[in-house]
């Protein structure tokens, strides 16, 4: 299993919402990279996003080679694995796509809802330093104390670590030169999970994604923004494996 973060936090915006997942499903070796510029993993020269696919194509050759996977993209992370089915169709067994980046790559483009704010926790948030109140509150449609918590540490450590030099370049040449969906339609068990109230990806423009993917679940959840998998951690679980069992259906030999 590959799972790809969003753009700026690291690999612990995956692992804290996918290790709950995949305890209860052993088998499974789970590989968790830092993409270039986040996290652990320096950009080097690298100034766009095709060069961080290229990365990634690379990481699966040297971590993986030919063996099957699956494929799981969040945010930017879904654009990227978009393409990433494109080069390697064959070989992924399945994709998953969390609050994935939709048809518009640049925000001032995208077709989102007004940020809203649907259980608020006053108190909660006046407890909080400006600073990580500015951060939680950006994008947090549920404010509790369990959303905190997993703010905490699975999105913020990400943040405070990317090297804003190699952030600044590589969004200069954001968008990838070939299109993810410009090639054959992906055939394989998909899963497209979307926030009602995400104003980072919004939810419409993955639905114009679908006949790209004959074979995606495509799920819009209520009280769920672009922490999707924070705000609804019980409909994530339950989607999440239901993939995963129409993966197993149809290759179980390879798993």
């Amino acid at each position: 299993m590959l799972a790809i973060h969003g753009w700026t936090p690291d690999h612990r915006l995956m692992t804290g919402c996918l290790e709950p997942v995949f305890e209860s499903r052993p088998g499974y070796r789970r590989l968790y990279p830092d993409l270039p510029g986040m996290g652990q993993s320096p950009a080097g020269a690298i100034d766009s996003s095709d060069g961080i696919l290229d990365a990634l194509l690379q990481f699966i050759e040297a971590e993986i080679g030919s063996e099957p996977f699956v494929l799981i993209g969040e945010s930017y992370g879904g654009y990227l694995a978009r393409a990433l089915a494109v080069h390697r169709p064959d070989q992924i067994l399945g994709l998953a796509l969390i609050c994935s980046i939709g048809t518009e790559l640049e925000h001032s483009r995208r077709d989102v809802p007004e940020h809203v704010v649907l259980r608020a926790d006053p108190e909660l948030i006046a407890s909080l330093g400006d600073e990580e109140a500015a951060a939680f509150t950006e994008v947090a449609v549920v404010q509790s104390a369990e959303t905190l918590q997993h703010f905490r540490s699975d999105v913020a450590p990400g943040l405070a670590v990317a090297d804003a030099d190699a952030i600044q370049r590589i969004r200069k040449n954001w968008v990838l030169s070939t299109p993810p969906e410009s090639g054959s339609a992906y055939q394989r068990p998909t899963l497209i999970l979307a926030g009602r109230q995400d104003s980072s990806t919004g939810y419409a423009e993955q639905f114009s994604l679908l006949p790209h993917y004959p074979r995606a679940s495509y799920a819009v959840l209520d009280m769920a923004g672009h922490n999707l998998q924070i705000e609804q951690p019980t409909l994530f679980a339950a989607l999440f494996n239901e993939w995963l069992d129409r993966i197993q259906e149809q290759f179980a030999s390879c798993l």
